[in-house]
């Protein structure tokens, strides 16, 4: 675990924008690293090894990455999460919920088949950043809506500054941002 902690800081940076001096953070080193491709999914499943999911729940774009790596080392399956789904017939269902304001201040749509969460699954929610935690707030709500059981979120970094949603959404992290300066 400590390894791939100290691969995702290595390859982790700031992007400073000279625009409007912002700073955003750039994991696009993260998929270019065999070893931490090799090792984050199941260093994130390791979070949870109390746990046992039937599932895994991963948020487009990023979150589907991390999420097939966690599954893959579950030898459990995937279930896709999209933005602002559009179904491609009316009889083709879907558990759908709104965020709240997320990280930039927009409420997004999430969306996931009904056939990929069956009552009884034990889902495990995977992604690389959660900030206000509102993705992983509506997929939970999702979760529960479909019968299944929400074991936590697995993050690669944990940027949340509200404590009680942290214990709610039962987030645990490889990193925590302070850690990447």
């Amino acid at each position: 675990m400590a390894d791939v902690r100290e691969l995702l800081r290595s390859s982790f940076r700031w992007i400073t924008n000279l625009v409007d001096d912002e700073s955003y953070a750039d994991v696009t080193g993260w998929w270019r690293d065999a070893d931490i491709l090799e090792h984050v999914g199941p260093a994130l499943l390791d979070l949870f090894g109390d746990e046992q999911p039937t599932v895994v729940l991963g948020v487009q774009s990023r979150g589907i990455l991390l999420g097939a790596l966690a599954a893959r080392s579950a030898g459990v399956g995937l279930a896709e999460v999209r933005k602002n789904p559009s179904p491609s017939s009316d009889a083709d269902p879907w558990w759908v919920a709104s965020t709240p304001p997320d990280y930039r201040d927009t409420h997004i749509h999430l969306g996931v088949r009904k056939g990929l969460l069956r009552a009884g699954d034990r889902v495990l929610f995977v992604d690389d950043w959660i900030a206000t935690g509102a993705q992983a707030d509506a997929c939970r709500r999702m979760v529960e809506m479909s019968g299944a059981r929400w074991i936590g979120a697995a993050v690669a970094v944990d940027g949340l500054q509200d404590a009680g949603l942290r214990r709610r959404l039962g987030v645990r992290s490889l990193l925590h941002i302070r850690e990447l300066g």
